[in-house]
Formats: C-alpha cells, structure tokens, sequence
C-alpha cells in the first residue's frame, strides 16, 4: 500500500487582516480550487473516511486521497461543497454537536475570530451535496483535562446527536486539539465509530493504527509546489513526532 495522505482544513474563506490569531487555519477559495484541481490533474480521488477506508485497510488500492473539515465552519458548505462536487469528491467534515448554529466559542478565549458553523439544516444540505458528517465532541472540548465518564459522553452522544441531525450514520471521529490517549482511543471504539483521526503530521502508512489516524495539513501558506510535496512525498512523514 503506497502511503495514504488525509488532508486536514479548517476554513475555506479569505483570511482575516494579517495579525489575526491562526490566520494560518484559513484556505482562500482560490487556493482550495487550485488544490483540488490539482489532485485532479494528478490523478487521486479525493474521498471521505467512509470511501478511504478500504483503502487504509488494504483491502483496495489506488490513488486515492482523503479530505477532512474540522469544526464545520458554514464557509465549507459555501466554498468547498461546489469545488468538490465539481471535481467529484467527496469529504467528511467533523461536527461539533452542540455548537450547529452557532459560531467557534471555543476559540474566543485565544483572540480567534468568531466564524459561524453550519447549522442541522445546513449539515443536512452537506450530506446531500454527497459528503459525510463526522463526530468532533459535542463541545469541543480538552478530552485530557475531563474525567472519563464526561470524556464518554462527549464522544459518544456526539455521534447520535449527529446522526440524529444528519440522517445518516456516523462513523469517523476526530479528536479536538489532537488530544487524547489511549483510553480515549476505547472509548472512541466502543461507541462505534470506525476511525479517528488527529493532528500528527504524516501520510498514513500500512498498518497504521485506525483510531489514531495522522493526517496532512493544509494551511493559508501552502503553496501549490508544496501542497504537491506533501500528497507526493515523505514531506509531512519527516515531520511525524
């Protein structure tokens, strides 16, 4: 199996002034175009956890990539969803349960830009525009710093809350902040999701573990040279702690 990159976004929006707080989080419409064409032009499919997975498995083979959303930001449906469906992709974006509506709160102690986030009704339009919904804590919370009963319920009343909303299932998590062990790798098992992934940089190689998948960041400063490095080579894979 050749290694697998699983492309991380965040916003897919015009950044805000330089000096904003994780400017670096915000992909230009333009660049996010110029991403996916590219992979076109290269030959991969940009797939959701549910598609990639029997590639991460062996059990397929291909050039294939997958494409990943944290938090469910609206400018995803607005911006992404057309570039992706023109391409014929399709993605999975992480939820955050009890925020659908709302905007990224928990980024406001840190100075981050308030931004609003996809409600159920427009989640549900993500779904049918052929793209996945993933479970991301009800809350986004530190899993770490929480008692695991609490850590429990945020990871699995996620997922039918989610599902709920979504009418589908929902079945790839992805941890808040990176942060996690391996008690919450259990938990993540036991309630029945079939992946998880974090913020450790590399492409996936064979074998890698299911629910602590890395994956490939792809920021404001990712030019279309290395955009291409990180999906080609072992660029991000040097960068694995």
């Amino acid at each position: 199996m050749r290694p697998i990159p699983i492309l991380t976004y965040h916003q897919v929006a015009v950044a805000p002034p330089k000096g904003a707080v994780y400017r670096s989080l915000y992909v230009a419409p333009s660049d996010f175009l110029r991403q996916m064409t590219l992979l076109k032009w290269l030959g991969y499919r940009g797939l959701s956890m549910t598609e990639l997975l029997p590639y991460l498995l062996g059990e397929r083979s291909g050039k294939v990539v997958g494409i990943t959303f944290d938090d469910g930001y609206l400018n995803n449906l607005i911006n992404a969803l057309p570039v992706l469906q023109r391409h014929g992709f399709s993605s999975t974006c992480y939820a955050v349960s009890q925020r659908l509506g709302a905007t990224n709160i928990w980024d406001e102690p840190v100075g981050i830009v308030q931004t609003d986030l996809m409600t159920g009704a427009e989640l549900k339009q993500w779904v049918e525009g052929g793209q996945e919904v993933g479970g991301h804590t009800r809350h986004h919370v530190h899993l770490t710093d929480m008692d695991m009963p609490l850590a429990q319920t945020e990871i699995a009343v996620c997922k039918s809350e989610l599902e709920d909303v979504c009418g589908q299932p929902v079945n790839h998590f992805c941890y808040p902040y990176g942060e996690y062990t391996s008690a919450h790798t259990d938990i993540v098992r036991a309630a029945g999701y079939r992946t998880a992934t974090t913020t450790q940089r590399s492409r996936c190689a064979p074998g890698e573990d299911l629910m602590a998948l890395p994956r490939v960041p792809v920021v404001r400063s990712t030019t279309a040279l290395t955009f291409i490095a990180k999906v080609l080579t072992s660029y991000e894979d040097r960068r694995r702690v």
